[in-house]
Protein backbone atom coordinates (compact mmCIF):
# COMPACT_ATOMS: atom_id res chain seq x y z
CA UNK A 1 0.00 0.00 0.00
CA UNK A 2 1.57 3.30 -1.19
CA UNK A 3 0.65 6.76 1.01
CA UNK A 4 2.28 8.87 -1.00
CA UNK A 5 -0.07 11.79 0.61
CA UNK A 6 1.02 10.88 3.99
CA UNK A 7 3.70 13.37 5.78
CA UNK A 8 6.57 11.04 7.18
CA UNK A 9 6.52 12.54 10.80
CA UNK A 10 9.56 10.82 12.89
CA UNK A 11 7.15 8.13 14.43
CA UNK A 12 6.33 7.20 10.95
CA UNK A 13 9.27 7.13 9.67
CA UNK A 14 10.81 4.60 12.20
CA UNK A 15 7.58 2.28 11.74
CA UNK A 16 8.91 2.69 8.37
CA UNK A 17 12.42 2.26 8.84
CA UNK A 18 11.94 -1.04 10.92
CA UNK A 19 9.20 -2.81 8.74
CA UNK A 20 11.73 -2.57 5.87
CA UNK A 21 14.31 -4.26 8.31
CA UNK A 22 12.32 -6.91 9.39
CA UNK A 23 11.99 -7.57 5.20
CA UNK A 24 15.86 -8.61 5.10
CA UNK A 25 16.18 -9.50 8.99
CA UNK A 26 17.13 -13.38 8.09
CA UNK A 27 19.79 -13.21 5.76
CA UNK A 28 21.54 -10.18 6.97
CA UNK A 29 23.33 -8.93 10.34
CA UNK A 30 21.53 -6.49 12.48
CA UNK A 31 24.28 -3.42 12.07
CA UNK A 32 24.22 -4.05 8.03
CA UNK A 33 20.76 -3.24 7.71
CA UNK A 34 21.82 0.20 7.05
CA UNK A 35 24.93 -1.02 4.21
CA UNK A 36 21.51 -2.35 2.11
CA UNK A 37 18.32 -0.14 3.15
CA UNK A 38 20.73 3.41 2.91
CA UNK A 39 21.46 3.49 -0.48
CA UNK A 40 17.96 2.82 -1.81
CA UNK A 41 16.74 5.47 0.65
CA UNK A 42 19.14 7.84 -1.25
CA UNK A 43 17.88 6.17 -4.50
CA UNK A 44 14.30 7.03 -3.95
CA UNK A 45 14.88 10.38 -2.57
CA UNK A 46 17.02 11.42 -5.71
CA UNK A 47 14.03 10.14 -7.94
CA UNK A 48 11.39 11.27 -5.73
CA UNK A 49 13.32 15.10 -6.56
CA UNK A 50 13.93 14.32 -9.70
CA UNK A 51 10.49 13.90 -10.10
CA UNK A 52 8.53 17.01 -8.64
CA UNK A 53 11.18 18.84 -11.15
CA UNK A 54 9.79 17.62 -13.69
CA UNK A 55 6.57 18.06 -12.94
CA UNK A 56 7.35 21.70 -12.05
CA UNK A 57 8.49 21.73 -15.55
CA UNK A 58 5.00 20.30 -16.82
CA UNK A 59 6.33 16.55 -17.37
CA UNK A 60 8.29 16.58 -19.90
CA UNK A 61 10.41 14.04 -19.79
CA UNK A 62 11.30 13.81 -23.00
CA UNK A 63 12.95 17.36 -23.59
CA UNK A 64 14.69 16.75 -20.14
CA UNK A 65 15.93 13.59 -21.62
CA UNK A 66 17.23 15.06 -24.43
CA UNK A 67 18.61 18.30 -22.45
CA UNK A 68 19.70 17.31 -18.88
CA UNK A 69 20.57 21.02 -18.21
CA UNK A 70 16.78 21.65 -18.18
CA UNK A 71 16.76 19.96 -14.01
CA UNK A 72 19.23 20.38 -11.14
CA UNK A 73 20.73 17.13 -11.72
CA UNK A 74 19.30 14.03 -13.53
CA UNK A 75 18.45 10.53 -13.14
CA UNK A 76 18.45 8.03 -15.85
CA UNK A 77 15.70 6.34 -17.03
CA UNK A 78 16.18 2.89 -15.64
CA UNK A 79 17.23 4.31 -12.24
CA UNK A 80 13.82 6.13 -12.01
CA UNK A 81 11.70 4.74 -9.08
CA UNK A 82 8.87 3.79 -10.59
CA UNK A 83 11.13 1.62 -12.98
CA UNK A 84 12.93 0.09 -10.03
CA UNK A 85 9.47 -1.10 -8.37
CA UNK A 86 8.47 -2.41 -11.73
CA UNK A 87 11.27 -4.84 -12.02
CA UNK A 88 10.71 -8.40 -11.47
CA UNK A 89 13.81 -10.45 -12.80
CA UNK A 90 17.79 -10.02 -11.84
CA UNK A 91 16.94 -7.40 -9.13
CA UNK A 92 20.20 -7.18 -7.92
CA UNK A 93 21.89 -7.29 -10.93
CA UNK A 94 19.25 -4.03 -11.96
CA UNK A 95 20.02 -1.93 -8.84
CA UNK A 96 23.14 -2.32 -8.74
CA UNK A 97 23.38 -0.79 -12.28
CA UNK A 98 20.75 1.63 -11.58
CA UNK A 99 23.15 3.27 -8.54
CA UNK A 100 25.93 3.11 -10.87
CA UNK A 101 24.37 5.38 -14.00
CA UNK A 102 23.32 7.70 -11.32
CA UNK A 103 26.71 8.55 -10.57
CA UNK A 104 27.79 8.44 -14.54
CA UNK A 105 25.19 10.76 -14.99
CA UNK A 106 26.22 12.94 -11.60
CA UNK A 107 29.81 12.95 -10.65
CA UNK A 108 29.53 14.65 -7.71
CA UNK A 109 27.84 11.28 -6.24
CA UNK A 110 30.90 9.24 -7.10
CA UNK A 111 31.64 7.33 -4.12
CA UNK A 112 28.62 8.21 -2.74
CA UNK A 113 24.92 6.10 -4.05
CA UNK A 114 27.09 3.62 -5.78
CA UNK A 115 29.52 2.00 -3.10
CA UNK A 116 26.68 -1.14 -2.66
CA UNK A 117 26.97 -4.26 -4.78
CA UNK A 118 23.06 -5.58 -4.66
CA UNK A 119 24.27 -8.72 -6.48
CA UNK A 120 26.83 -9.68 -4.14
CA UNK A 121 27.87 -13.15 -2.49
CA UNK A 122 29.00 -14.84 0.26
CA UNK A 123 30.18 -18.26 -0.03
CA UNK A 124 28.87 -18.61 -3.37
CA UNK A 125 25.43 -17.71 -2.72
CA UNK A 126 23.41 -14.25 -2.79
CA UNK A 127 23.49 -12.28 0.46
CA UNK A 128 20.31 -11.22 -0.22
CA UNK A 129 18.06 -12.46 -2.60
CA UNK A 130 15.82 -10.97 -5.23
CA UNK A 131 12.31 -11.90 -3.56
CA UNK A 132 13.72 -9.73 -0.13
CA UNK A 133 15.18 -7.02 -2.48
CA UNK A 134 11.52 -7.04 -4.19
CA UNK A 135 9.84 -6.95 -0.70
CA UNK A 136 12.21 -3.97 0.41
CA UNK A 137 11.62 -1.87 -2.42
CA UNK A 138 7.80 -2.50 -2.04
CA UNK A 139 8.20 -0.99 1.48
CA UNK A 140 10.38 2.03 0.60
CA UNK A 141 7.80 2.67 -2.21
CA UNK A 142 5.32 3.50 0.52
CA UNK A 143 6.41 7.29 1.27
CA UNK A 144 7.33 9.95 -1.39
CA UNK A 145 10.28 11.53 -0.16
CA UNK A 146 10.08 14.82 -2.27
CA UNK A 147 11.31 17.63 -1.00
CA UNK A 148 8.11 18.98 0.46
CA UNK A 149 7.35 15.63 1.93
CA UNK A 150 10.09 15.04 4.31
CA UNK A 151 12.22 17.10 6.53
CA UNK A 152 15.67 18.28 4.43
CA UNK A 153 17.88 15.80 6.17
CA UNK A 154 15.89 12.83 6.60
CA UNK A 155 18.58 10.56 5.40
CA UNK A 156 20.44 11.99 8.62
CA UNK A 157 17.36 11.37 10.66
CA UNK A 158 16.96 7.53 8.96
CA UNK A 159 20.50 6.39 9.75
CA UNK A 160 20.72 7.55 13.31
CA UNK A 161 17.84 5.72 13.30
CA UNK A 162 19.16 2.77 12.13
CA UNK A 163 22.28 3.12 14.48
CA UNK A 164 20.29 3.52 17.23
CA UNK A 165 17.98 0.97 16.47
CA UNK A 166 20.67 -1.94 16.11
CA UNK A 167 24.38 -0.64 17.76
CA UNK A 168 27.31 -1.72 16.49
CA UNK A 169 29.25 -2.39 19.71
CA UNK A 170 31.79 0.78 18.33
CA UNK A 171 31.93 1.82 21.87
CA UNK A 172 30.28 5.10 20.86
CA UNK A 173 26.75 6.25 21.57
CA UNK A 174 24.62 6.01 18.26
CA UNK A 175 23.08 9.24 16.67
CA UNK A 176 26.33 11.11 18.11
CA UNK A 177 26.28 13.17 14.92
CA UNK A 178 23.03 14.20 14.56
CA UNK A 179 21.88 17.24 15.39
CA UNK A 180 17.69 17.41 16.30
CA UNK A 181 15.95 19.01 13.27
CA UNK A 182 14.36 22.24 16.06
CA UNK A 183 17.76 22.44 17.38
CA UNK A 184 19.54 23.30 13.84
CA UNK A 185 16.64 25.90 12.92
CA UNK A 186 17.40 27.57 16.03
CA UNK A 187 21.22 27.25 14.94
CA UNK A 188 20.37 28.72 11.74
CA UNK A 189 18.51 31.65 12.87
CA UNK A 190 21.16 32.52 15.13
CA UNK A 191 23.95 32.32 12.79
CA UNK A 192 21.75 34.63 10.52
CA UNK A 193 23.65 34.08 6.82
CA UNK A 194 23.97 36.87 5.19
CA UNK A 195 24.90 37.39 1.61
CA UNK A 196 28.31 35.94 0.03
CA UNK A 197 28.67 34.49 3.58
CA UNK A 198 31.12 31.64 3.74
CA UNK A 199 29.81 28.36 5.91
CA UNK A 200 32.00 25.82 7.73
CA UNK A 201 31.02 22.91 9.93
CA UNK A 202 33.99 21.21 11.15
CA UNK A 203 32.10 18.08 12.13
CA UNK A 204 29.38 18.07 9.83
CA UNK A 205 27.62 14.99 9.99
CA UNK A 206 25.18 14.25 7.35
CA UNK A 207 25.24 18.27 6.56
CA UNK A 208 22.46 19.37 8.72
CA UNK A 209 23.16 22.46 10.29
CA UNK A 210 24.76 23.44 6.78
CA UNK A 211 21.49 22.72 4.88
CA UNK A 212 19.01 24.33 8.00
CA UNK A 213 21.14 27.43 7.15
CA UNK A 214 21.33 27.45 3.35
CA UNK A 215 17.20 26.99 3.98
CA UNK A 216 17.26 30.03 6.79
CA UNK A 217 19.05 32.41 3.64
CA UNK A 218 16.38 31.15 1.05
CA UNK A 219 13.82 32.35 3.61
CA UNK A 220 15.07 35.56 3.49
CA UNK A 221 16.22 36.15 0.30
CA UNK A 222 14.05 33.68 -1.71
CA UNK A 223 15.96 32.64 -4.83
CA UNK A 224 16.91 36.22 -6.07
CA UNK A 225 19.43 36.29 -8.47
CA UNK A 226 20.94 39.86 -7.35
CA UNK A 227 21.47 38.18 -3.74
CA UNK A 228 25.16 36.84 -3.64
CA UNK A 229 24.90 32.81 -2.92
CA UNK A 230 26.55 31.12 0.24
CA UNK A 231 28.88 28.87 0.33
CA UNK A 232 29.25 25.98 2.18
CA UNK A 233 32.35 23.71 3.73
CA UNK A 234 32.22 20.94 6.14
CA UNK A 235 34.43 17.83 7.19
CA UNK A 236 33.30 14.58 8.34
CA UNK A 237 35.62 11.54 9.80
CA UNK A 238 32.35 8.82 9.31
CA UNK A 239 32.73 7.51 5.89
CA UNK A 240 28.62 7.05 5.37
CA UNK A 241 27.53 10.61 7.29
CA UNK A 242 30.07 11.51 5.52
CA UNK A 243 28.63 10.41 1.88
CA UNK A 244 25.15 11.51 3.22
CA UNK A 245 26.17 14.81 3.56
CA UNK A 246 27.52 14.79 0.03
CA UNK A 247 24.40 13.77 -0.91
CA UNK A 248 22.08 16.36 1.08
CA UNK A 249 24.37 19.53 -0.52
CA UNK A 250 23.99 17.88 -3.93
CA UNK A 251 19.48 17.55 -3.84
CA UNK A 252 20.01 20.79 -2.70
CA UNK A 253 22.12 22.00 -5.26
CA UNK A 254 24.37 23.87 -2.77
CA UNK A 255 27.76 25.40 -3.51
CA UNK A 256 29.23 22.91 -1.14
CA UNK A 257 32.98 21.64 -0.67
CA UNK A 258 32.45 18.30 2.00
CA UNK A 259 35.62 16.24 3.19
CA UNK A 260 36.38 13.46 4.60
CA UNK A 261 38.57 13.00 7.26
CA UNK A 262 39.86 13.65 11.00
CA UNK A 263 39.62 17.45 11.54
CA UNK A 264 41.42 17.66 14.95
CA UNK A 265 44.22 16.12 13.75
CA UNK A 266 44.16 16.71 10.17
CA UNK A 267 41.61 19.82 8.97
CA UNK A 268 40.65 19.80 5.24
CA UNK A 269 40.78 23.36 4.76
CA UNK A 270 44.16 24.79 4.65
CA UNK A 271 45.89 27.49 2.76
CA UNK A 272 48.81 27.33 0.10
CA UNK A 273 51.23 28.47 3.39
CA UNK A 274 49.56 25.45 5.62
CA UNK A 275 47.75 27.78 7.67
CA UNK A 276 43.67 27.56 8.31
CA UNK A 277 41.19 29.04 5.75
CA UNK A 278 39.03 31.60 7.65
CA UNK A 279 35.19 31.93 7.13
CA UNK A 280 32.57 34.30 7.56
CA UNK A 281 30.31 32.37 10.11
CA UNK A 282 31.37 28.69 11.61
CA UNK A 283 28.50 26.01 13.10
CA UNK A 284 28.89 22.76 14.72
CA UNK A 285 27.53 20.16 16.87
CA UNK A 286 30.12 17.72 17.81
CA UNK A 287 31.09 14.89 20.12
CA UNK A 288 30.27 16.42 23.33
CA UNK A 289 32.93 15.70 25.95
CA UNK A 290 35.48 13.55 23.63
CA UNK A 291 38.89 12.13 24.64
CA UNK A 292 41.50 13.55 22.79
CA UNK A 293 44.84 12.79 23.45
CA UNK A 294 47.21 16.22 24.60
CA UNK A 295 49.61 15.47 21.57
CA UNK A 296 46.53 16.75 19.67
CA UNK A 297 47.16 20.23 21.16
CA UNK A 298 50.90 20.11 21.76
CA UNK A 299 51.56 19.21 17.95
CA UNK A 300 49.55 21.37 16.43
CA UNK A 301 51.07 23.36 13.52
CA UNK A 302 48.25 25.30 12.99
CA UNK A 303 48.05 27.75 15.95
CA UNK A 304 45.06 26.86 17.37
CA UNK A 305 45.07 26.56 20.65
CA UNK A 306 46.94 29.90 22.12
CA UNK A 307 44.01 30.31 24.87
CA UNK A 308 44.75 26.77 26.69
CA UNK A 309 44.92 23.09 26.03
CA UNK A 310 41.89 21.51 27.29
CA UNK A 311 41.80 18.26 29.92
CA UNK A 312 41.77 15.49 28.06
CA UNK A 313 38.37 14.97 29.48
CA UNK A 314 36.91 17.02 27.50
CA UNK A 315 37.76 18.53 24.50
CA UNK A 316 34.18 20.86 24.09
CA UNK A 317 36.88 24.08 24.44
CA UNK A 318 39.39 22.17 21.83
CA UNK A 319 36.53 22.38 19.61
CA UNK A 320 35.42 25.91 19.74
CA UNK A 321 39.65 26.91 19.36
CA UNK A 322 39.60 24.71 16.25
CA UNK A 323 36.10 27.02 15.20
CA UNK A 324 37.29 30.04 16.68
CA UNK A 325 40.73 29.96 14.46
CA UNK A 326 38.78 29.27 11.47
CA UNK A 327 36.90 32.64 11.77
CA UNK A 328 37.61 35.20 9.72
CA UNK A 329 38.29 39.12 11.40
CA UNK A 330 34.84 39.50 11.31
CA UNK A 331 33.11 36.29 11.65
CA UNK A 332 30.79 34.51 14.13
CA UNK A 333 30.19 31.00 15.12
CA UNK A 334 27.60 29.70 16.94
CA UNK A 335 28.41 25.60 18.51
CA UNK A 336 26.47 22.88 20.50
CA UNK A 337 28.64 21.67 23.69
CA UNK A 338 27.96 19.89 26.84
CA UNK A 339 26.04 22.05 29.32
CA UNK A 340 29.16 21.80 31.64
CA UNK A 341 31.42 23.52 29.00
CA UNK A 342 30.41 26.68 30.59
CA UNK A 343 30.32 26.57 34.03
CA UNK A 344 33.25 23.72 35.09
CA UNK A 345 36.10 24.68 37.30
CA UNK A 346 34.42 27.73 37.81
CA UNK A 347 34.21 28.16 41.69
CA UNK A 348 36.94 25.57 42.32
CA UNK A 349 40.30 26.29 44.30
CA UNK A 350 43.51 26.37 42.01
CA UNK A 351 43.97 26.31 38.42
CA UNK A 352 41.05 24.71 35.90
CA UNK A 353 42.00 23.88 32.21
CA UNK A 354 38.08 24.97 31.11
CA UNK A 355 37.75 27.90 33.60
CA UNK A 356 40.58 29.68 32.11
CA UNK A 357 39.88 28.76 28.45
CA UNK A 358 36.61 30.66 28.94
CA UNK A 359 38.47 33.25 31.27
CA UNK A 360 40.44 34.25 27.95
CA UNK A 361 37.13 34.53 25.81
CA UNK A 362 35.46 36.19 28.78
CA UNK A 363 37.87 39.32 29.02
CA UNK A 364 39.01 39.18 25.19
CA UNK A 365 35.06 40.22 24.94
CA UNK A 366 34.26 37.24 22.12
CA UNK A 367 31.69 35.27 24.24
CA UNK A 368 28.26 36.85 22.60
CA UNK A 369 25.69 34.73 24.00
CA UNK A 370 24.64 31.76 25.76
CA UNK A 371 21.87 29.54 25.46
CA UNK A 372 20.64 26.44 27.76
CA UNK A 373 18.44 24.18 25.65
CA UNK A 374 15.76 22.04 26.82
CA UNK A 375 16.39 18.39 28.79
CA UNK A 376 16.17 15.44 26.19
CA UNK A 377 16.14 16.57 23.06
CA UNK A 378 19.16 14.99 22.11
CA UNK A 379 19.43 11.38 20.64
CA UNK A 380 22.17 10.30 22.39
CA UNK A 381 21.64 11.67 25.69
CA UNK A 382 19.09 13.09 28.06
CA UNK A 383 21.34 15.88 29.08
CA UNK A 384 20.52 19.40 28.02
CA UNK A 385 22.93 21.17 25.53
CA UNK A 386 24.31 24.68 25.01
CA UNK A 387 24.23 26.95 22.44
CA UNK A 388 27.32 29.29 22.37
CA UNK A 389 28.28 32.09 20.25
CA UNK A 390 31.64 32.97 19.62
CA UNK A 391 31.88 36.58 17.48
CA UNK A 392 34.81 38.49 16.49
CA UNK A 393 33.04 42.07 16.38
CA UNK A 394 30.17 41.60 18.91
CA UNK A 395 26.69 43.58 18.66
CA UNK A 396 26.80 44.55 22.06
CA UNK A 397 30.53 45.00 23.38
CA UNK A 398 30.99 43.99 26.54
CA UNK A 399 27.72 42.32 27.50
CA UNK A 400 27.00 38.79 27.20
CA UNK A 401 23.59 37.57 26.73
CA UNK A 402 22.18 34.39 28.49
CA UNK A 403 19.22 32.46 27.66
CA UNK A 404 17.51 29.90 29.49
CA UNK A 405 15.18 27.98 27.72
CA UNK A 406 15.33 24.87 29.81
CA UNK A 407 11.53 25.62 29.73
CA UNK A 408 10.55 26.02 26.38
CA UNK A 409 9.60 22.83 24.74
CA UNK A 410 6.91 20.39 23.93
CA UNK A 411 7.17 16.97 26.45
CA UNK A 412 7.60 14.13 23.45
CA UNK A 413 8.05 10.53 23.31
CA UNK A 414 10.34 9.11 23.25
CA UNK A 415 12.46 12.63 22.89
CA UNK A 416 11.24 16.26 23.95
CA UNK A 417 11.26 18.88 20.77
CA UNK A 418 10.64 22.58 20.24
CA UNK A 419 7.55 23.93 18.96
CA UNK A 420 8.22 26.77 15.88
CA UNK A 421 6.67 29.20 18.72
CA UNK A 422 9.75 27.83 20.99
CA UNK A 423 12.21 28.02 18.33
CA UNK A 424 10.69 32.12 17.31
CA UNK A 425 10.46 33.07 21.09
CA UNK A 426 14.48 32.47 21.86
CA UNK A 427 15.82 33.46 18.21
CA UNK A 428 14.05 36.93 18.41
CA UNK A 429 15.30 37.40 22.33
CA UNK A 430 19.16 36.78 21.03
CA UNK A 431 18.50 38.87 17.34
CA UNK A 432 16.77 41.79 19.33
CA UNK A 433 18.96 41.43 22.25
CA UNK A 434 16.20 41.15 24.63
CA UNK A 435 15.71 40.83 28.28
CA UNK A 436 12.88 38.82 29.67
CA UNK A 437 11.85 37.42 32.36
CA UNK A 438 13.02 33.97 33.15
CA UNK A 439 14.39 33.81 29.91
CA UNK A 440 17.16 35.76 29.33
CA UNK A 441 19.22 38.39 31.17
CA UNK A 442 21.94 40.33 29.48
CA UNK A 443 24.86 41.07 31.76
CA UNK A 444 28.41 43.19 32.07
CA UNK A 445 31.56 41.32 31.50
CA UNK A 446 32.67 41.94 35.20
CA UNK A 447 29.60 40.15 36.75
CA UNK A 448 30.74 36.96 34.88
CA UNK A 449 34.25 37.95 36.35
CA UNK A 450 32.74 37.92 40.00
CA UNK A 451 30.87 34.63 39.27
CA UNK A 452 34.35 33.14 38.10
CA UNK A 453 33.37 32.86 34.38
CA UNK A 454 30.89 30.52 35.23
CA UNK A 455 28.67 31.30 31.98
CA UNK A 456 25.81 28.81 32.99
CA UNK A 457 22.63 30.70 31.91
CA UNK A 458 21.00 29.19 34.95
CA UNK A 459 22.92 31.28 37.26
CA UNK A 460 22.19 34.28 35.96
CA UNK A 461 18.17 33.22 35.17
CA UNK A 462 15.78 31.44 36.72
CA UNK A 463 14.14 28.77 35.21
CA UNK A 464 10.95 27.40 36.58
CA UNK A 465 12.73 27.88 40.01
CA UNK A 466 15.07 24.71 39.20
CA UNK A 467 18.44 24.94 40.85
CA UNK A 468 21.57 23.85 39.49
CA UNK A 469 22.68 20.59 39.69
CA UNK A 470 25.24 18.72 38.60
CA UNK A 471 24.52 16.18 36.01
CA UNK A 472 26.02 12.82 36.02
CA UNK A 473 28.45 13.65 32.76
CA UNK A 474 29.57 16.77 34.17
CA UNK A 475 30.17 15.31 37.30
CA UNK A 476 31.99 12.12 35.19
CA UNK A 477 33.95 14.74 33.23
CA UNK A 478 35.23 16.47 36.73
CA UNK A 479 36.38 13.44 38.20
CA UNK A 480 38.27 12.43 34.91
CA UNK A 481 39.75 16.24 35.03
CA UNK A 482 40.60 15.03 38.42
CA UNK A 483 42.41 12.45 37.94
CA UNK A 484 44.36 14.19 35.16
CA UNK A 485 45.70 16.49 37.35
CA UNK A 486 46.65 14.48 40.10
CA UNK A 487 48.42 12.37 37.55
CA UNK A 488 50.46 15.07 36.04
CA UNK A 489 51.34 16.23 39.80
CA UNK A 490 52.60 13.17 40.66
CA UNK A 491 54.76 12.73 37.57
CA UNK A 492 56.25 15.98 38.28
CA UNK A 493 57.15 14.72 41.78
CA UNK A 494 58.45 11.91 40.84
CA UNK A 495 60.83 14.09 39.13
CA UNK A 496 61.77 15.81 41.91
CA UNK A 497 62.68 13.27 44.03
CA UNK A 498 64.33 11.45 41.24
CA UNK A 499 66.42 15.25 40.94
CA UNK A 500 67.50 14.45 44.73
CA UNK A 501 68.15 11.05 44.39
CA UNK A 502 65.02 9.52 46.38
CA UNK A 503 63.91 6.93 43.96
CA UNK A 504 60.66 7.29 45.65
CA UNK A 505 57.17 6.30 44.01
CA UNK A 506 55.46 9.56 43.68
CA UNK A 507 51.85 7.77 45.05
CA UNK A 508 53.31 6.37 48.36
Amino acid sequence: MNNHNAKLDINTLETWLWEAACVIRGPIDAPKFKDYILPLIFLKRLSDVFEDDLQQLGNTAKYVDADHSLVRFYIPSNARWPNVARQTTDLGEYLTDAVRAVARENPKLRGVIDVRDFNETAAGARILGDDRLRALIQRLSQYRLGLKDVEPDILGRAYEYLLRKFAEGQGQSAGEFYTPREVAILMARILDPDPGDEIYDPACGSGGLLVKSFLRFREKYGEATNVAPLRFYGQEINPTTFAMARMNAFIYNMEAEIAIGDTMNRPAFTNADGSLRRFNKVTANPMWNQNFALTTYEHDTYGRFPHGIPPASSADWGWAQHMFASLNDRGKMAMVIDTGAVSRGSGNQGSNRERDVRKVFVERDWVEAVLLMAENLFYNTTAPGIIVVLNKVKRHPGEILLINGSSEFLKGRPKNYLSEDNIKRIADVYLGWQETEGLSKVIKLDEAVRNDYNLSPSRYVSGNHKEEVLSLDEAVVLLAEAEEERQAVDKELKGILNKLGLDIKANE
